[in-house]
């Protein structure tokens, strides 16, 4: 793997782990930090032996602290549409092609928590906390928020935090079904680590293929999705690994996913 400057990149057998490295800033995301999380996540998406992506932030009390605001000084609308319509890092991790998993270290505010809306599930620690902050600003949400957050948690409870922009901690996230689960700060990583590496033993295609038709779900009408649906279904069907998955299945033993 590359070496980078804002971030930290490592495999842990079948999991790639990608680590926000700024902790003076609260692993505030920058311009940089979009930059070179963009090539990492090229670089695990070429990697065959990556299965799943862990995304989270260095230190024990910020996963991601919103958006660098030193960095909004001097910027004017059409640099601003302009760098949001490029290659974000909200933008890659949502149409990465393999799972992604946000693990919740601490402070999840405004970018930091559209980040993790981007990807497929998360895990937070108990000492996690989450907000939309831009309205205390004068600004909205511009890396997905308004937009990932109301379909994940629904429209009331998206209006609060976003008209507001209050904090909330990681049981409320919970009960909001903004993340999958909470752990105690000294289990988080094990616990996450785990989740990853039981998806990682799934099939590969199988896994590309149910994380585009459940993306798409919240994306189109139910005729369409189902019309999807049935289509990525039929094309596992060609797949290697439909096959070990049956002949395992049949044979009761535990299946051997190439990826094939």
């Amino acid at each position: 793997m590359s070496n980078y400057e804002t971030i930290t990149v490592e495999k842990r057998g079948r999991v790639g782990v990608l680590t926000i490295n700024r902790p003076d800033k609260l692993n505030a995301l920058g311009a940089k930090v979009h930059e070179e999380g963009v090539a990492a996540l090229e670089e695990f998406k070429k990697d065959d032996e990556v299965r799943v992506v862990v995304i989270t932030g260095s230190g024990e009390k910020s996963f991601i602290a919103g958006a660098d605001i030193s960095e909004f000084e001097g910027k004017t609308p059409v640099t601003q549409r302009a760098t949001f319509n490029e290659k974000t890092l909200f933008n890659s991790v949502d149409s990465f092609p393999k799972p992604v998993i946000a693990m919740i270290n601490g402070f999840c505010l405004g970018g930091g928590n559209e980040l993790a809306l981007a990807c497929d599930l998360r895990i937070a620690s108990e000492k996690a906390r989450f907000s939309q902050p831009e309205i205390n600003l004068g600004i909205m949400p511009g890396g997905g928020g308004t937009q990932r957050l109301t379909r994940l948690i629904g429209e009331g409870r998206a209006m609060e935090m976003i008209l507001l922009g209050d904090m909330i901690d990681a049981e409320t996230a919970h009960r909001f079904g903004l993340v999958n689960h909470v752990f105690p700060a000294d289990q988080l990583e094990a616990e996450t680590m785990k989740l990853a590496e039981k998806i990682a033993e799934k099939a590969p295609i199988a896994l590309q293929l149910c994380k585009e038709a459940v993306k798409f779900a919240s994306r189109s009408n139910l005729d369409e999705g189902l019309r999807r649906e049935v289509d990525l279904f039929a094309i596992v069907f060609s797949t290697e690994d439909k096959q070990e998955g049956v002949s395992a299945f049949l044979e009761k033993r535990k299946p051997e996913f190439k990826g094939r």
